[in-house]
């Protein structure tokens, strides 16, 4: 540097060029006040995980306001001569209007306002840049989540005036719960309760959870419920609209609703015409104003989990968003996950159940069956049954209908070699076979090759036999038992929302299991307790129990004949727990388990997925926390013919902000390299094996 240019100089020299009205591109003019707007680009680019400034022409001044959608020019650079150069049009979003902007080169301008609606106000900016930086991801890829795509026809329409809110609900409405009604009183006083609630059994709990709302909307504040899955939305809806006199109340989000209807709801939501919205996964990003209570039903649902990067599970966004909002809080399920049961150690939220004698009056009776038990008559051998569950439902089927729950979906989902009960797989993949019905040409379950010649490596036979049988073979086996019942499936392909209240048998996959009308099911056969039990994950025992318990709780109570048969180790703690419906028991045994083997939730764990090479190059570049412990990698089965593993990093509480921030550097720095291949990063994984 040359004496005639000092340090200060120049610093005086930018410090002035900050300061002046920002340059644009040759012959633009620029809004009056406010010319720079700060936009967040919709390219879910690790490196690019920032705001960009942008100069606001005059024509845009009035309607390029924060919040709205824009489009802008990205990648574009400036000639000599002023003339701009390449770039790609993108969408995005204007987070601020800026007097002057820090970039001390020549703007862009804004390419178009794409709508005058403001979509992303405040809250929900703050809340999506707290979501990206826990799950090591962009803030584009978050509000790509958060904010549904813009139907112009949609938002032409004006939203409905707000209603007043409505009468507070009798306390005594939750009086089934210990502290129920203490907790619907805090929400009507407009407080913020946490709690984590354990539902009885039965057809109640929409109702219940539509109280819940009411109180919230009484006190003056907003409410969200977010629900795994289209049909319990239906019945929250149903609850809530017979509950407060009509659907104009609450709005409902669901995929299901087509991208014009989900839009209307998502604007009345976003514009204040109505304080209570319902839905599925994406719902928890609603913009409700004034927020008072978050309720997530059955959180150890994997539906909660979102598929999509940055992978955001529900139960964390809604804790983190109630922490911001100072909103309240209603983990509820059947069951009781050991994230939820953190919680209650840790006081962060109180417990929501009933007493002992309210569960035995609401809970079916239960019975254990072994699996390795033999049927002692042709009839029971022929629907692959144990004689306790085949009688069961003899007995049940003069009453009702009899739902069977069966691990698998499809034919014969896992075979293996009749002679040495080698499992038979894919010779193009190595993927376990199938066979998709009967007579029909084996094939595989990962690539779907079809092998209509195979033969086992290790002994030579031609001849399979099935290790699991799905719900299609199962339907085909009962229906051969029972003559003249009918029978329904209910899985993947078909999912029944309900079925009648007259003798049938309902076979149904984990999940998909419709709801009995009148007084429910007579009685439920819950079929390879051994396939969810035997599972190489953490959460085994947990998910065997609530899947379980979903589909117990569709019977009738023990007071009125419902009977459970469980066929599964009876000493197993997840069938001990169904036997007495005790899951806050089970997830507090889990939870003590896992404080001692320092996995989730005691501790932060992120997977880290790709080819040997990439994963080895990944924890090389990464600066993970003091003490992290790095567990693997393993070996996963291949994809598309390519070799994979999987490294889990597990850093003690209140490192995890530090691990996904290390993490995200890691990928940044990988990116600067041409030619590196991708690596699968996840934080907190659902699936620990």
């Amino acid at each position: 540097m040359s004496s005639e240019n000092p340090p200060e100089q120049l610093a005086l020299i930018r410090e002035t060029v900050r300061r002046a009205k920002p340059r644009t591109w040759r012959g633009a003019h620029l809004a009056e006040e406010l010319p720079v707007a700060r936009v967040v680009v919709d390219k879910g680019l690790l490196h690019l995980d920032q705001y960009y400034d942008y100069a606001v022409p005059v024509a845009m001044a009035e309607s390029a306001q924060p919040g709205v959608r824009v489009r802008v020019r990205f990648g574009a650079r400036m000639t000599s001569a002023g003339r701009r150069e390449g770039g790609e049009l993108h969408d995005g979003f204007i987070v601020a209007r800026l007097a002057a902007s820090d970039y001390p080169g020549v703007l862009a301008p804004l390419a178009q306002v794409l709508s005058p609606e403001p979509v992303l106000g405040p809250a929900l900016l703050a809340l999506s840049r707290t979501v990206a930086d826990r799950y090591a991801g962009t803030l584009a890829d978050v509000l790509q989540l958060a904010v549904p795509p813009r139907h112009a026809k949609a938002e032409a329409e004006p939203s409905p005036a707000p209603l007043p809110p409505p009468p507070a609900p009798a306390p005594d409405s939750w009086q089934r719960y210990q502290q129920g009604p203490e907790f619907l009183a805090a929400l009507t006083a407009g407080h913020a309760p946490r709690a984590v609630w354990t539902a009885l059994p039965g057809p109640h709990w929409p109702r219940e959870i539509a109280l819940a709302v009411a109180a919230t909307l009484a006190g003056g504040r907003g409410a969200l419920v977010v629900l795994p899955d289209g049909r319990s939305v239906d019945r929250v809806d149903r609850a809530l609209t017979e509950l407060l006199g009509g659907a104009e109340r609450h709005a409902v989000l669901t995929a299901d609703l087509g991208p014009r209807e989900r839009y209307r709801n998502w604007l009345a939501v976003s514009r204040g015409s109505v304080h209570a919205v319902i839905g599925t996964r994406a719902t928890v990003f609603a913009p409700v104003h004034d927020l008072g209570l978050l309720v997530v039903w059955s959180d150890g649902d994997s539906s909660h989990s979102d598929p999509r990067a940055p992978h955001p599970h529900v139960r964390e966004v809604a804790l983190l968003r109630a922490a911001e909002e100072g909103a309240g809080v209603l983990l509820g399920g059947l069951s009781t996950t050991v994230e939820a049961a953190q919680l209650l150690r840790t006081g962060w939220a109180r417990p929501l159940a009933a007493d002992r004698a309210g569960v035995r009056a609401a809970a079916p009776r239960v019975r254990t069956v072994e699996d390795t038990d033999q049927a002692r008559d042709a009839a029971a051998q022929a629907a692959r049954l144990p004689s306790v569950a085949w009688q069961a439902a003899r007995e049940a089927l003069r009453s009702g209908p009899v739902l069977v729950q069966v691990p698998r979906r499809g034919y014969v989902p896992r075979l293996a070699c009749e002679r040495c009960r080698e499992p038979a797989r894919c010779a193009h993949c190595a993927g376990p076979l199938e066979s998709p019905g009967a007579g029909q040409v084996l094939r595989c379950a990962w690539c779907g090759v079809e092998e209509p010649d195979w033969h086992c490596v290790e002994c030579g036979s031609f001849r399979v036999r099935a290790q699991v049988v799905g719900a299609r073979r199962t339907a085909e086996e009962l229906g051969k038992a029972f003559p003249g019942i009918p029978v329904r499936t209910s899985g993947r392909e078909s999912v029944l929302a309900t079925v009648p209240d007259e003798p049938a048998l309902v076979i149904s996959t984990p999940g998909a299991e419709p709801v009995a009308e009148g007084a429910g099911y007579a009685a439920a056969l819950l079929l390879d307790g051994w396939a969810l039990l035997n599972r190489p994950d953490l959460r085994a025992a947990e998910e065997a129990l609530r899947l379980w318990l979903t589909a117990a709780a569709l019977v009738r109570p023990a007071g009125e004949g419902g009977l459970v048969v469980v066929v599964a180790e009876p000493t197993a703690r997840p069938v001990q727990a169904l036997v007495r419906w005790d899951p806050a028991g089970l997830a507090e045994l889990e939870l003590a388990e896992r404080a001692q083997l320092g996995f989730p939730p005691v501790s932060r764990m992120a997977a880290v997925t790709g080819t040997p090479s990439a994963v080895a190059d990944l924890l090389g570049v990464a600066r993970l926390p003091d003490g992290a412990d790095v567990l693997g990698p393993v070996g996963l089965p291949p994809l598309r013919g390519e070799e994979r593993e999987r490294a889990l990093l597990r850093v003690r509480p209140g490192q995890g902000g530090a691990l996904a921030a290390a993490l995200k550097a890691a990928q940044i720095a990988r990116l600067a390299l041409k030619g590196s291949e991708p690596v699968k990063v996840r934080i907190d994984p659902t699936d620990i094996g």
